[in-house]
């Protein structure tokens, strides 16, 4: 019973659309769909290996093998990282962890995700907030911020994700309303 990122992504299309993946029955063949999946799929792997040239090899760990605490990792950025909390679970595209800047302030996490359009819309800051809930909550600390790269420059957009946090909170609660009505929420 897990409130995937693919269905968050699909209920903020169409409720509907959110079920039938929940219930993995897929639709006729669609070649625009396949186009959209393909240009997705290229654009976060050219993502990942821009962001990555940034980072020494050493500070970047790829979608390890094992489950790592991501918490007391020392590497810079996660990749293809999967927080699973409860009924939530998030494939992050990336996650950066940035080094306390003083004696007494924690490390702070920043959830990244590739979008390969050029104009975003809100609902694209709604998965990144989904993203950066899971997280926080796997963290059990505030994810305040998160980034988008996107469109054809890699253009990168840091958004503050506190007044998204409460609209994905509710969102969740419908979600689980929608696919799990007898679990009393």
């Amino acid at each position: 019973m897990i409130i995937s990122a693919a269905i968050f992504e699909a209920y903020l299309k169409c409720p509907s659309k959110s079920w039938f993946l929940f219930l993995g029955k897929k639709g006729d063949a669609n070649i625009y769909l396949d186009f959209v999946r393909n240009q997705s799929s290229v654009y976060h792997a050219a993502g990942l290996e821009r962001l990555m040239v940034k980072i020494q090899q050493s500070e970047c760990g790829v979608m390890p093998s094992a489950p790592v605490n991501i918490k007391t990792a020392t590497g810079l950025l996660a990749v293809d990282f999967v927080a699973t909390k409860d009924n939530l679970e998030s494939r992050l595209h990336a996650v950066e962890r940035v080094p306390s800047n003083g004696q007494g302030k924690p490390v702070q996490f920043i959830p990244i995700r590739f979008i390969y359009i050029n104009k975003l819309t809100k609902g694209d800051k709604l998965i990144l907030a989904f993203d950066a809930l899971v997280l926080s909550e796997v963290l059990k600390i505030e994810v305040s911020h998160g980034k988008i790269i996107y469109g054809h420059s890699y253009t990168t957009l840091k958004i503050k994700l506190s007044a998204l946090t409460g609209e994905v909170r509710k969102l969740t609660g419908k979600i689980a309303k929608l696919l799990f009505p007898s679990v009393p929420i």
